[in-house]
């Protein structure tokens, strides 16, 4: 069977978990079938990124017993999510190994399976691996849903490849075809902005939410630094490209701070900005899905800018699941300081959650509220 029929035949058996899951967040979608369709019989090795839960490898994998796969995923979730997959289907992963976004990634790859993400600095620098590492005969099938495609796609791969086309849409979803890879030294990654208010260099890989800007609701919570309680040791959830975290360690030396999430891009970029503010000594950068390496009541003080995108998917889901981390790690009587857009109302969530939940300030925009451990 090909990888399309396989896909076929699995695609409906995959789940998202450990990644949030509700009736509107599917595990594969066409653009997983276009892409393997327009791939073909690739054969021996191939590299696949941004396999969102394992649809692009399980197929190949199930259609070739000889293929041998290299994968990127950004999300630890979608790493779990490929393993539990691979379990539930009785399939073993001993041809897959797992690898950062680096030329180890595609080192003489000749063929690259890619689910395009959402940002272009997440694709050029992709894209800028690729064309630096992968063979010269390389081609790059690069997909997704139209809705989410634009484009300033194309010109980025044209920066990276000498060839670029589109397929024609097909069940409203696309494929970019990319070849001939331009030699580059790198495409500049990380990137750094200079902050004169806060006072602050941000560092950020292509995938990190908000860039090297920091986004307006990090920023508003900025403000409340000074009032949050006396802490020997403080979080910072879903840290993105670690503001939060880089400025807790600054404004209190004697702190020692977590900052974790759950993308490969985020981690890498918030150790990068720790480092550029004299801070990475105090601070230690965790891979995680929100909190579960951490143990109960081990926290005085928790800051979250919580998220509310699932890949390309807006969803009140992961908010929710991260107030409940929260909760857990908590010392009874730490705080849970947390930003949100105000219409989301997320307050009676924290009250039944964490405990007692007090409005700490308010704009146009957004709320900042306490909660209490119990």
């Amino acid at each position: 069977m090909t990888a399309v029929e396989r896909f076929d035949e699995l695609a409906p058996r995959l789940r998202r978990w450990p990644d949030v899951e509700a009736h509107d967040l599917v595990a594969a979608d066409a653009s997983d079938r276009l892409i393997l369709s327009e791939a073909g019989d690739v054969g021996g090795e191939v590299v696949v990124i941004g396999d969102r839960y394992g649809a692009l490898t399980l197929s190949l994998l199930a259609a070739d017993p000889d293929v041998r796969i290299r994968v990127h995923q950004d999300a630890i979730t979608g790493e779990r999510a490929l393993a539990a997959n691979a379990e539930e289907l009785g399939m073993a992963l001993d041809r897959v190994t797992s690898h950062a976004l680096d030329v180890g990634l595609v080192a003489d790859a000749e063929t690259v399976l890619l689910q395009l993400p959402r940002s272009l600095d997440a694709l050029d620098e992709i894209a800028g691996v690729i064309a630096s590492g992968a063979a010269d005969v390389v081609r790059v099938v690069a997909g997704g849903r139209v809705k989410h495609m634009t484009l300033g796609m194309n010109d980025v791969l044209a920066r990276h490849f000498q060839a670029v086309a589109a397929s024609r849409g097909v069940s409203k979803s696309r494929v970019l075809r990319a070849a001939g890879p331009i030699r580059t030294t790198g495409g500049g990654w990380p990137r750094a902005q200079d902050h004169p208010d806060p006072g602050l260099t941000v560092c950020a890989h292509g995938a990190a939410f908000a860039g090297t800007s920091i986004d307006i609701g990090t920023r508003f919570l900025l403000g409340f630094l000074p009032d949050m309680r006396e802490a020997e040791t403080a979080i910072d959830l879903a840290c993105g490209t670690g503001v939060l975290a880089t400025m807790l360690a600054k404004t209190r030396p004697g702190i020692r701070v977590i900052a974790t999430d759950q993308s490969a891009a985020a981690v890498a970029s918030a150790r990068a900005t720790a480092a550029a503010n004299g801070v990475a000594d105090r601070i230690d950068v965790v891979r995680d899905d929100g909190l579960a390496s951490q143990p109960d009541a081990s926290a005085d003080l928790i800051l979250l800018n919580p998220p509310f995108h699932s890949g390309a998917a807006v969803t009140d889901e992961i908010a929710p699941k991260l107030f409940a981390d929260a909760a857990r790690v908590l010392r009874p009587g730490g705080e849970l300081w947390c930003v949100f857009n105000s219409h989301l109302g997320y307050r009676p969530i924290l009250e039944r959650t964490v405990g007692p939940t007090r409005q700490a300030g308010r704009n146009p925009k957004f709320t900042v509220t306490v909660s209490t451990g119990r």
